[in-house]
């Protein structure tokens, strides 16, 4: 079929341009996309990305030593678990960090549609809503895989990790609402592979990054392989004539690196209070008295510091003058 469309003329005369039905349909279609009448709804998921950059961002700052302790409804201790756990970092960053950039994502796709306008505005609302549709799509899968290692592997539940699950699975709500999705088809087909894609990637990173428990036992830490160099096992003793403390739990990664850095010979010598309530000889109370907030934290002289340090950095705050392993 064919449609008549009424356009002006030099002369004043009004001529009739010929118009396709799949043609009119189209045009029908963008005026649908950009109907204010959705303005709401990329305003709405403009304000949950925000709040999960903010979210993830903070998480990230805090990791990298940039920010001081984090308030964690249901307790500090369950979100240090989960967030210092094998599966709190990959490639070397904490896990936070890609979720903050998947956020943003989120936030510059959705205002897209709020801040330009005209044909521009119409060319790219069309690829907008598909990216959004499949960014937000492996974002909650993810955020499924996540929950399910946080309960069932880690048995912690983190605030901050539940907020961000549950901003996914809205914003992927969202984005399905956003789009005038003529073609069903293409929509269920693309969600099922980005799905499956991101669902396979991701319990295989988690098994990978499972690990057994130590050899002597539940609440028990990794044992420490690496055999001590030349000056590390004089820097423990140091330590340890000078009243230094380790504060450390047995399921954290972090800790199991410090002590990896003296080696299992050095690392016996130094005084190491496991924090856990759950580990084996647990000095929680005496880790809530002192306020420790992450793991491991070194009480030197007084003064507490956490994070991992170098040995050299030890013996700097220690005032141990012997010789000290380089990395």
């Amino acid at each position: 079929m064919r449609a008549e469309i009424p356009c002006g003329c030099e002369n004043g005369s009004i001529a009739t341009t010929p118009v396709t039905t799949t043609q009119l349909a189209s045009r029908l279609s963008q005026r649908r996309r950009t109907d204010p009448g959705r303005r709401w709804i990329w305003v709405v998921m403009s304000v949950l990305a925000t709040i999960g950059a903010l979210d993830t961002g903070a998480i990230t700052l805090k990791r990298w030593g940039v920010l001081g302790p984090l308030i964690c409804p249901g307790g500090a201790e369950a979100c240090d678990k989960v967030l210092n756990s094998a599966w709190g970092s990959i490639f070397g960053q904490p896990l936070s960090l890609f979720g903050f950039l998947a956020y943003a994502g989120v936030l510059v796709l959705s205002l897209l549609p709020l801040v330009l306008q005209g044909d521009l505005r119409r060319e790219l609302l069309s690829r907008s809503r598909w990216a959004l549709f499949l960014l937000t799509a492996g974002m909650a899968v993810f955020s499924l895989v996540l929950m399910a290692v946080m309960l069932f592997k880690i048995k912690a539940i983190c605030a901050f990790c539940v907020l961000s699950a549950l901003l996914s699975l809205s914003l992927l709500v969202l984005s399905l609402l956003a789009g005038d999705w003529e073609d069903k088809g293409q929509l269920i087909f693309r969600g099922v592979i980005t799905a499956l894609l991101v669902g396979i990637t991701g319990i295989g990173w988690a098994s990978a990054m499972d690990r057994p428990e130590a050899a002597t036992g539940p609440g028990m830490p990794m044992p420490v392989v690496s055999t001590s160099r030349p000056g590390a096992m004089a820097l423990a003793e140091h330590l340890t004539a000078k009243g230094a403390v380790m504060y450390s739990a047995y399921w954290c990664p972090h800790c199991h690196e410090q002590k990896e850095l003296f080696g299992k010979e050095a690392a016996a010598k130094l005084k190491i209070v496991e924090c856990a309530p759950d580990g084996r000889n647990s000095q929680a109370d005496l880790c809530r008295a002192k306020n420790i907030q992450g793991f491991p934290s070194w009480e030197i002289n007084g003064a507490v510091d956490s994070g991992v340090k170098p040995l050299q950095k030890l013996a700097e705050l220690s005032g141990y003058k012997g010789p000290v392993p380089t990395p």
